[in-house]
């Protein structure tokens, strides 16, 4: 599997926000959000191949008993498998961070499951824009993820017109609760983030949904490594 990095930090988003954890950050990803925060395992793909048992003992190095696969695209990576399933076997609970375009029968404890809004296109006329746009959405796919642990989904919100792509997308997927429904203000600063949030907070008590803060970068800002 092809690993961009394996580092220590907080979870900053969803329902283990402000949880100390490991990160696993695989490269290589099937999307190109124009306001991907981590270019390095999708725009400007990087970090060796290694074998998952070595990830394995690294990761297990670290006491922290939260564990998070994450990319990239965690999920195109075959070995993604048994390295869920060793971790669970070590007492570790386990978050896989996926797009939710991409099905594998992987072990974990939360299925963080971001789709990709209209908001996330390329900005200029290339191939990986009409990909993008073909494969964003795979609500089957979804189904399937939600089917196979608890989950969680969380949509990156750049304007208040997003937050209609996000209730007719939970109309289509009957499966998910509300409360399961997390926003996360799109931005790279903590300015940008505070500015978003003042209106997207109200927004997501009036629907039902929960807002997601983004506390790695309010922390640590935009920032490799955290």
């Amino acid at each position: 599997m092809r690993i961009a990095e394996v580092f220590h930090s907080i979870q900053g988003e969803g329902e283990f926000s402000g949880t100390p954890s490991v990160f696993v950050r695989t490269t290589g990803c099937n999307l190109r959000c124009w306001f991907c925060d981590t270019p390095y395992t999708s725009w400007q793909p990087e970090g060796p191949r290694r074998d998952w048992r070595d990830v394995l003992r690294e990761v297990l190095q670290f006491e922290s008993p939260h564990v998070v696969l994450t990319g990239g695209e965690p999920l195109l990576q075959p070995e993604i498998v048994p390295l869920s399933e060793a971790l669970r076997q070590a007492g570790r609970v386990v978050t896989i961070e996926t797009a939710g375009t991409v099905f594998l029968p992987v072990a974990a404890d939360l299925m963080s499951i971001s789709p990709k809004l209209s908001n996330s296109m390329p900005r200029e006329a290339s191939r990986w824009r009409d990909r993008h746009e073909r494969d964003r959405l795979r609500p089957d796919v979804v189904a399937r993820l939600i089917a196979a642990a608890p989950h969680q989904l969380k949509f990156v919100i750049d304007a208040p017109a997003d937050l209609d792509e996000v209730v007719e997308y939970v109309r289509g997927v009957p499966q998910i609760a509300a409360d399961r429904v997390w926003l996360m203000p799109q931005g790279v600063t903590a300015a940008d983030l505070a500015s978003r949030t003042e209106w997207l907070a109200p927004a997501a008590q009036q629907l039902g949904f929960r807002l997601s803060p983004r506390r790695h970068i309010e922390l640590f800002g935009h920032t490799r490594g955290t």
